[in-house]
């Protein structure tokens, strides 16, 4: 049975209680104003382990999301809450966060929606740089990692998710973008919601192999 999302809000995030040691591990996506793309797939992510793993299995993990430049505060925009009913995912408890240093101090694994983006997260230091992608950029790369040579999940959650981070960016520079636009979720603000949906869908399908990487758990049919 899928464990329920709802209720959880951006600044505590989702972490598990399973037993499971290794400690945590904490994925943030970044965006501009985090009202659009970074909740969207902030929401997304949390979705896909729920579905995956469900509630006790979530191993430590802890999904959460700001922005560059950040609407502190904000509610999500209501066209991107239409695209996470969509999905089935929750969209209710969200604040807005402008990105500060301790976000990405804690981070584990940093995913950007554009080039831009992950250029401000690794400008601010932190050694950010080898856990720093574009979402798309993580999603190519972990599809060139063959899943055997990560941690089984009995091993824990914590310890596969910094396997496949540390996998991820060994490649990076052996595994380039066939264009500059490869790696690039476009801003959806102020656009009607079909172009928020096929953003939606764009983040969905990048999120996939990344979710099933991470867990080892296929998406159920």
């Amino acid at each position: 049975m899928t464990a329920p999302d709802a209720g959880r809000g951006i600044g505590t995030g989702i972490t598990g209680t399973d037993g499971f040691s290794g400690g945590s591990f904490r994925i943030l996506h970044v965006s501009t104003g985090n009202v659009c793309r970074s909740p969207i797939t902030e929401r997304l992510t949390r979705h896909a382990l729920a579905d995956r793993l469900g509630d006790p299995l979530w191993g430590g993990l802890t999904v959460e999301s700001a922005g560059t430049w950040g609407h502190e505060g904000a509610p999500m925009e209501a066209n991107a809450e239409a695209v996470l009913a969509d999905f089935g995912a929750d969209a209710s408890g969200f604040v807005g966060r402008e990105l500060l240093d301790d976000h990405v101090i804690r981070a584990d694994l940093v995913l950007t929606a554009t080039r831009d983006h992950r250029a401000q997260v690794i400008s601010m230091g932190h050694s950010a740089g080898l856990r720093t992608f574009t979402l798309k950029e993580f999603t190519r790369l972990v599809r060139a990692i063959d899943p055997a040579t990560l941690p089984p999940l009995e091993d824990g959650v914590v310890e596969r998710a910094r396997a496949l981070v540390r996998a991820a960016a060994a490649l990076r520079g052996w595994l380039l973008a066939p264009t500059a636009e490869a790696d690039e979720v476009y801003d959806p603000y102020g656009a009607p919601l079909p172009f928020f949906r096929s953003v939606g869908d764009e983040i969905h399908q990048a999120l996939d192999p990344v979710v099933t990487a991470l867990t080892g758990v296929p998406a159920r049919m």
